[in-house]
């Protein structure tokens, strides 16, 4: 039989979870990712000792939302293609640059276009456990928590696999690379 601190988190749940949601979704990039922030709300809602003492219960919902959201963006790494670096003339320059800059010319932009399909060759060259990792970190943005409590394998795991993909993918790209920057 539901106790009633239970009936009570039940009857939160239904009260507050559609606009909960929307607010959550309206701060957070995909339906995903609200979700896994709603979630946790109402884990912490269930693991209050005294849930049932808290006065303004949708004040404080909101504020553990807005907690979460922040938490969430505190957490992802903000540059994760800074991985691909190595030392240039200049100091350290990096492939994102690359990939993310803006084109000034056409000749420019099928360079850009060049560099990213030369960037999925080269992935597809990869174990497919390096690809995996690499794709999943870099291009999904997933971390490395997320692929090993998917997965079951341990994070040091998925970390080697990812630095034994950028080296490959570092070796692979560097000529044109050098021929980006050169341009």
């Amino acid at each position: 039989m539901p106790t009633n601190e239970s009936l009570n988190i039940i009857s939160t749940v239904s009260n507050y979870g559609k606009r909960l949601f929307s607010f959550i979704r309206g701060r957070v990039n995909t339906d995903e990712d609200a979700e896994d922030i709603l979630q946790d709300v109402w884990y912490q809602l269930s693991n209050q000792p005294e849930a049932g003492a808290i006065e303004q219960i949708s004040g404080w919902l909101y504020r553990v939302a807005r907690n979460k959201i922040t938490d969430k963006y505190r957490k992802q790494k903000e540059d994760h293609l800074e991985d691909f670096t190595f030392e240039g003339e200049d100091g350290e320059i990096n492939f994102k640059e690359i990939l993310l800059s803006d084109a000034y010319s056409p000749e420019q932009e099928g360079l850009k276009k060049l560099f990213w399909d030369q960037l999925f060759l080269a992935l597809k060259e990869l174990p497919e456990n390096q690809r995996y990792v690499f794709i999943q970190n870099e291009l999904e943005e997933r971390t490395f928590q997320e692929m090993a409590d998917e997965t079951g394998e341990n994070i040091k795991t998925l970390i080697s696999r990812k630095g034994y993909a950028v080296k490959h993918l570092r070796s692979r790209l560097q000529n044109l690379y050098q021929e980006f920057i050169n341009y």
